[in-house]
């Protein structure tokens, strides 16, 4: 069983059905006890920083989410939802984030004549000398994925990032760690290149 965490931040039926594709089981819920119970989770999300903090610790959501990692269930965070895994961001500052990872959330600089939000297709590249990633086996090198964000996430363990990419600077699109996998990008709206993302982290 797949659950994918539900806290009212975005259209989770999108990720739900790309899923489908490969787990018979895939289950969208706000329940603690579906996310304990699983086998893998997603956390996914699209929306503000403070907002996504506010609705997961209003739902009591925070704790199970530190569980479901601390227990070594494969964990996988979409757009928002790499971004959570962090202590703070400079969208909301004063809001504690989930703090899995150490470093901090930072947004485009408007001083380079970037367009803000990063949105479309934009490729990955793998990071240098990391061995490669379980979840990105069969995702050619230089692929596009589809990105929607204005803020990204910036490791203090560079150890930790799996694929980067280059908008204005060059960004952590994607991190792993033990059982932790997540991208900036949409895996499920970026096509076949995407959905092997999908398949291999289902098949784990």
């Amino acid at each position: 069983m797949i659950t994918i965490v539900d806290y009212g931040m975005g259209n989770l039926r999108s990720v739900q059905k790309a899923f489908e594709l490969y787990c018979p089981k895939v289950k969208v819920s706000s329940s603690a006890s579906d996310m304990l119970s699983a086998d893998k989770v997603i956390l996914p999300g699209v929306g503000a920083f403070g907002k996504a903090m506010e609705e997961l610790n209003n739902r009591g959501l925070v704790e199970p989410i530190k569980a479901c990692v601390k227990q070594g269930k494969p964990f996988l965070g979409i757009c928002m939802g790499i971004q959570l895994l962090f202590p703070d961001s400079e969208e909301a500052k004063g809001v504690k984030g989930l703090g899995i990872f150490k470093g901090s959330v930072k947004r485009f600089s408007d001083n380079v004549g970037l367009k803000i939000p990063h949105m479309g297709w934009n490729r990955i590249k793998r990071a240098s000398g990391r061995e490669p990633v379980s979840v990105l086996k069969d995702v050619p090198d230089g692929s596009y994925m589809y990105f929607v964000h204005s803020y990204y996430v910036e490791p203090e363990d560079k150890s930790i990032v799996a694929c980067e990419t280059e908008y204005g600077r060059t960004f952590a699109s994607g991190i792993s760690k033990d059982n932790v996998y997540a991208f900036q990008f949409h895996p499920e709206k970026s096509q076949s290149a995407g959905l092997k993302i999908v398949k291999n982290f289902a098949e784990l």
